[in-house]
């Protein structure tokens, strides 16, 4: 009998060994995945000075030191409709994410029924039984190829990805609230300058209809000094529209009503805050987008592999104990066990390239979103280069119209002192109040445009995102 025991144990192991690599044999064919394509560049084309110290603070629009500015970005990422349906989401995937879990663990079942039952007896005499019975089922999956741990696995990458498409769209909310106030101090900006030049603009008008009246001046320059006078009169409904709308913009990204908008530090006030350091490979961790399109991978990469082993067999374990009597009293005092324990095994023979043809899909679903996520990096890239050069750009526009502003206002200075010494006719002047004018337009605008270009750098750079606890850089792609 020794012998005979120790000549099986081997030939059993080797029979399940067999067994187990026949089995492994049957799951579906996976597609490699396409090679990579992409590279990351060592630096960035465009030096920018001034760069500050350190990466991107997470309330990066705290450092444009203007408080309105930052109770209405703060505002906006408490009420945004936008942002909440995207944290519904996360909280959505969250609990799908227990439901997978669910999967791998019992389930067990309570089941009471009581039966009344009115038969015929043999000899055609009618009579009534009670059956009370308590059932309880517990039931249980083993999961041998680890198919129910990958749903787990994608159920939480897709959490993950919700995650930072959240934090992704908070980025957004952040940036295009910034923007928009920026904007709106530009315009106020304006338009206090638009209403000081309409003074000016009177009071030419009233000097030129003066002397035009006392035969010093011809009817023309009368006339063009009112028709400068109209055109910017003109000017100043068209900037409190803008200003209206985009007050409205603002309350309804705030999460309010379309109404006044507070104004904190003016525009000639704010300051860019320093362009933040940072190689093209650590933006890599620092853009929620790119996070997201990381998350949705791994995601597709657990569910090809839970997909392929769906030919693979399932081992389910059953369990099912109860009582029974027909007494109500027996039943409580007395009562007859009943119990079984079933194993099952089930495995396909024939699907007919089913499972093989939805394997070749989520193949194809990885592809696309490998694609997908280089194609998230590139963009990511693209847009950091554009914002470091639209920085390096506006600032040495910034520079010529500083000089061009300079020359405008020596020309008005100029032509004016021609004009009151009798050299040179009011349209001269008329033309160099024109021109300074446009000139300092074209500076409110270009520090305007500088201010936004630093916040959409800010976004584009992350905006101090940082990856969650159990994010890419805690587990492989």
């Amino acid at each position: 009998m020794t012998w005979r025991a120790s000549w099986r144990r081997p030939r059993a192991t080797g029979v399940a060994v067999a067994v187990a690599l026949v089995l492994a044999g049957c799951a579906a064919t996976v597609a490699p995945p396409p090679a990579s394509t992409l590279q990351v560049p060592t630096a960035w084309r465009t030096a920018v000075q001034q760069q500050g110290s350190g990466p991107v603070a997470q309330q990066w629009w705290q450092s444009f030191g203007d408080p309105a500015l930052t109770a209405l970005v703060d505002t906006a990422l408490q009420n945004n409709g936008d942002l909440r349906v995207a944290r519904a989401r996360v909280a959505q995937y969250r609990a799908l994410v227990g439901v997978a879990e669910a999967g791998q663990k019992p389930t067990v079942s309570v089941d009471t029924t009581p039966t009344r039952t009115r038969q015929l007896a043999y000899n055609g005499v009618p009579y009534v039984t009670n059956v009370y019975q308590a059932e309880f089922q517990a039931s249980y999956e083993i999961d041998a190829w680890g198919r129910l741990a990958a749903l787990t696995d994608a159920a939480t990458a897709t959490y993950q990805a919700e995650q930072a498409n959240a934090d992704a769209v908070a980025l957004s909310i952040a940036a295009t609230v910034a923007s928009g106030y920026l904007n709106l101090r530009g315009l106020d900006a304006q338009l206090e300058l638009t209403e000081a030049t309409l003074k000016l603009r009177e009071e030419s008008a009233k000097l030129a209809k003066r002397q035009f009246d006392v035969g010093y001046s011809s009817r023309l320059e009368w006339l063009q000094a009112q028709a400068e006078y109209q055109t910017t009169a003109e000017t100043v409904p068209q900037l409190k529209r803008q200003i209206f709308e985009q007050e409205n913009a603002l309350s309804i990204l705030t999460g309010g009503n379309p109404g006044p908008v507070a104004r904190g530090t003016a525009l000639a006030d704010l300051q860019s805050p320093p362009v933040p350091e940072g190689l093209p490979s650590e933006l890599l961790r620092r853009r929620p987008d790119i996070a997201r399109a990381e998350y949705n991978l791994v995601a597709l990469n657990a569910n090809l592999q839970a997909t392929r082993d769906q030919l693979l067999p399932s081992f389910r374990l059953t369990a099912v104990g109860g009582v029974q009597n027909l007494k109500w009293h027996d039943l409580l005092n007395a009562p007859t066990a009943l119990w079984h324990l079933t194993a099952a095994v089930a495995a396909p023979v024939f699907d007919g390239g089913r499972v093989q043809s939805q394997t070749d899909s989520v193949a194809a679903q990885r592809d696309q979103s490998i694609y997908a996520y280089e194609s998230a990096v590139r963009t990511a890239f693209s847009e950091t280069e554009n914002g470091l050069g639209a920085i390096v750009r506006l600032r040495e526009q910034a520079i010529q119209n500083d000089a061009r502003r300079a020359t405008a206002a020596e020309t008005l200075r100029i032509a004016h002192n021609r004009y009151r010494n009798g050299y040179a006719s009011y349209l001269e002047e008329l033309d160099a109040q024109r021109t300074l004018y446009s000139a300092d337009v074209g500076r409110l605008q270009l520090k305007t445009r500088i201010l936004v270009a630093s916040v959409d750098l800010y976004r584009v750079l992350g905006g101090g995102w940082q990856p969650r606890i159990g994010g890419p850089d805690s587990g492989a792609r």
